[in-house]
């Protein structure tokens, strides 16, 4: 009998649907939509907050919703107990990033016809992505396509580390995850950077990305400030970037003068802990060492961002 499972993660949708198990997908949250295909699955769950808010207001929203003990998303549980699922996959790494555990928890106990094993992912670092991809592959009894795969991810990264071994000087990075307030992207991002041959400035790998002054980004005065607000596509960056534009002293940072400020598509890949991590780490070396890399993601993962 095929297992049947509801993602409520799009990273886990994706982890998924690489082991070769996209058929068992019954349904999904309102954020997954990769690979294209998944779109037509019903949709489990939906954001308490209006979609086209700006940067800002999003944050506000949020810690409105969170000190009054309520939840960012709900879990639709009548979709779900229609479905009839053997495995729930949700998260316990970020309450304000996708549908968490407490959420699907609260919205399921007791109410499903059947028991259903609800999984948890709550990855801070690559080697934690990577085991999340045995955990699913697992879970579910495809051992060997998990190991296939993980082989395939560890040889890209393998070939990005090889290049750069003899790579003279690693050029810092801003990585911006929030516009406004201002945060920089940690947990699996500084790792990222470093694999890619940077060094991302004012954070820590395998720590929860920090909110930052911007005064502190100037006196770092980083070589390449990448732009890639969490859920945001590129377009959807591009019509808040006057927000950073209008700081002061940013046309006076080194990565302004030398065109080092780049927009990536934070939404389809670095925030997403699933396969694609690897792409991220190919976007950031195509960006940082762009004489020795071009995988060819330049125009949709990433563009050059000119003042």
């Amino acid at each position: 009998m095929n297992t049947k499972i509801v993602s409520l993660l799009p990273a886990a949708t994706e982890i998924v649907c690489a082991l070769g198990l996209e058929e068992n997908l019954v349904g999904r949250s309102h954020e997954c939509d990769y690979p294209a295909s998944v779109k037509h699955l019903p949709v489990c769950s939906e954001a308490n907050f209006p979609d086209n808010l700006s940067s800002a207001a999003i944050d506000v929203k949020v810690k409105e919703i969170l000190a009054d003990a309520l939840s960012v998303y709900s879990v639709n549980r009548e979709q779900i107990k229609q479905l009839s699922p053997d495995v729930v996959i949700t998260q316990a790494q970020c309450e304000v990033c996708a549908v968490s555990l407490k959420d699907v928890e609260e919205a399921l106990e007791n109410y499903l016809d059947k028991q259903a094993r609800i999984m948890s992912l709550q990855p801070n670092s690559l080697d934690d992505i990577f085991n999340d991809i045995t955990t699913i592959a697992t879970a579910l009894n495809v051992t060997d396509a998990g190991n296939t795969l993980l082989e395939e991810l560890h040889d890209r990264v393998d070939i990005v580390r090889h290049k750069l071994k003899f790579s003279d000087g690693k050029p810092t990075v801003a990585c911006i995850e929030w516009l406004k307030p201002l945060m920089l992207s940690g947990n699996w991002v500084p790792e990222l950077v470093n694999i890619a041959g940077g060094v991302s400035i004012l954070t820590e790998p395998g720590k929860h990305s920090p909110y930052v002054q911007w005064d502190d980004i100037r006196l770092q005065n980083p070589d390449i400030i990448l732009v890639m607000p969490c859920g945001f596509p590129i377009e959807r960056t591009l019509k808040e970037i006057d927000t950073l534009l209008q700081l002061p002293g940013f046309t006076e940072l080194k990565a302004v003068k030398n065109s080092r400020v780049y927009i990536a598509d934070g939404n389809q890949y670095f925030n997403r802990p699933g396969p694609r991590i690897v792409d991220s780490i190919e976007i950031l070396a195509e960006i940082i060492h762009p004489k020795q890399f071009a995988f060819g993601y330049e125009g949709d993962g990433w563009i050059r961002f000119d003042l």
